[in-house]
């Protein structure tokens, strides 16, 4: 596999928007068939449904350390949040053909407020396992809004919504769709507004989010009872309790 890495321009267009697009493999096919298969196995587990459980995957299947600590994502998450990377979650997250519900406007750090103490240097990864398109309901942003602070939410139907709040009067016009390829990856700000349309498609849309933290930032612990962190690459800048530490 080539050398994994991000253009001076991708970083600067990450800066200024909060999100960019790596539209290469992040991983060797042997790789990518091998985490292909980790999440066959989860979903069977689950019964084959969009289920919680397929939440921090990486907490029950030490397997996947293999790849949220490799120097292939690591290589990636490096130029956008710097050297001290702690790993903060994973999540596969699966939208089955024709039923698969919408994913409302959000900001992934809205549900984690209180549990770090900083939010500026979060990234996530998002990478394709099936192909990923506006026909199946990939992930939107809209750019620039990861410099906006905590939005203000609404309730919604929970039988539509993956989430029960939605961020009111979000100008959906802006949207930028992320389409991508199986093994391509995106890369967005933990602050940024983003979301997903229903799957109405007969295909269905899988992804592996892999989620970093710059260790400036201090977990707290009081707020994270059975969480797991672990130290990805550097040192550890803000006295956390790191599993592999």
């Amino acid at each position: 596999m080539p050398t994994v890495n991000l253009s001076t321009a991708e970083v600067e267009h990450y800066e200024r928007y909060g999100y960019t697009l790596y539209k290469k493999q992040l991983f060797s096919q042997d790789k990518m068939t091998e985490l292909s298969n980790i999440f066959e196995e989860q979903w069977e587990q689950v019964g084959r449904r969009l289920n919680s459980e397929l939440d921090t995957p990486h907490f029950r299947d030490e397997r996947l350390l293999k790849f949220l600590l490799s120097d292939e994502v690591l290589d990636l998450v490096e130029p956008i949040i710097g050297a001290n990377i702690g790993l903060w979650s994973s999540h596969f997250i699966c939208k089955e053909p024709l039923i698969g519900k919408q994913t409302p406007w959000h900001e992934d750090s809205a549900y984690w407020n209180g549990r770090l103490d900083r939010f500026d240097k979060i990234v996530t990864v998002w990478l394709a396992i099936d192909r990923s398109s506006k026909e199946n309901g990939c992930m939107r942003v809209i750019p620039g809004t990861h410099n906006n602070g905590f939005s203000e939410y609404d309730q919604v139907d929970g039988n539509e919504n993956i989430f029960e709040t939605e961020i009111r009067k979000v100008d959906d016009s802006k949207a930028v769709y992320f389409e991508l390829e199986p093994g391509e990856c995106s890369l967005h700000d933990s602050r940024i507004i983003h979301g997903a349309a229903p799957n109405k498609s007969p295909l269905r849309r899988c992804g592996y989010t892999m989620r970093y933290f710059s260790t400036e930032a201090k977990v707290i612990e009081e707020k994270n009872a059975n969480h797991k962190i672990w130290l990805a690459r550097g040192k550890d800048l803000a006295g956390n309790r790191f599993v592999n530490a």
